[in-house]
């Protein structure tokens, strides 16, 4: 592949990268740079399957030289140039459209000690009667089913502070670049029997822009008196420059004492629960929750 070659007298080229996860960094690069040539082949490459093609990790400084900025070349989604460079692209193939990106979470057992664990379900059962039924932005009866308890102090805190500590470890994992946390949101929700929450993301209005991560806590009594409640989380492809839902998905057991991280903006929804004996106390109970960023 090749850029045309009106285009390659030596001058500078910004950059715009778009990444896997919805990042963008800008960095200027030299029109005849064998680094923007390897971006703009990998782009290439991705969207004809290429498999000759090998992975590789781009690493450019970022910030006037400050910081260094390395990702794997198959978190390349895009590029925008300024001033415009095309790419040749090859003759007689056709592209393969709507590529599958890839969800990942991280799933941590054992999260709350078993003191606080315990602490934590006799609070709950001691405050049922100050829970209250959710809704949607949209005011859609159908749309969600569960009871949620917006005001727990105590756990609210506990819980804020272990997610705060291990938010490095967990963004890494995930393959995210650190980002400055404005705000850690909680809330206490209970599932019972035909609860459900139907697909969606956590991310997609004004007011939710700048959630980064959705963490979700999984406890319930033992033994367990409750079926179903699987949280599904969805791949993603690119349409028109948007992020949608792609029909393939990761299924995450509710398992006792266990919490989740997954990016604001992946689709994912909250199976059925079965729960005969329709009991309070044998909910499916989650402390669930979002992680912001300072807004820009």
């Amino acid at each position: 592949m090749s850029t045309n070659s009106q285009q390659l007298a030596p001058q500078k080229v910004k950059v715009q990268l778009l990444l896997a996860g919805g990042h963008q960094y800008t960095v200027y690069l030299n029109s005849d740079d064998p680094i923007l040539h390897s971006l703009l082949t990998t782009i290439v490459a991705r969207v004809y399957k290429q498999e000759s093609t090998n992975h590789c990790l781009f690493q450019l400084p970022i910030q006037e030289g400050h910081s260094a900025l390395s990702f794997a070349s198959e978190n390349l989604i895009g590029l925008v140039t300024e001033p415009p460079l095309w790419i040749q692209q090859p003759d007689n193939i056709q592209p393969v459209t709507n590529d599958i990106l890839n969800s990942t979470y991280v799933q941590i057992d054992n999260f709350f000690s078993p003191n606080e664990y315990e602490k934590l379900i006799k609070y709950v059962l001691a405050n049922k009667s100050n829970f209250v039924s959710t809704n949607t932005s949209t005011n859609d009866k159908n749309y969600r089913r569960s009871m949620v308890l917006y005001s727990f102090p105590e756990f609210a805190e506990l819980i804020v502070n272990k997610v705060q500590q291990i938010m490095p470890d967990v963004m890494s994992k995930l393959g995210m670049s650190p980002f400055p946390l404005s705000q850690i949101e909680s809330q206490l929700t209970s599932h019972n029997d035909g609860n459900y929450y139907k697909i969606h993301n956590d991310n997609g209005s004004p007011d939710t822009a700048t959630r980064e991560l959705t963490y979700v806590y999984y406890f319930n009594r033992e033994p367990k008196r409750f079926s179903g409640g699987e949280l599904l989380i969805y791949d993603s492809k690119v349409e028109n420059n948007f992020y949608v839902k792609a029909e393939s998905f990761k299924t995450i057991e509710p398992r006792n004492n266990s919490i989740v991280f997954f990016l604001s903006r992946y689709m994912h929804e909250v199976l059925p629960v079965r729960c005969p004996s329709k009991a309070f106390a044998d909910s499916r109970f989650t402390i669930n929750g979002w992680v912001r960023r300072e807004a820009s």
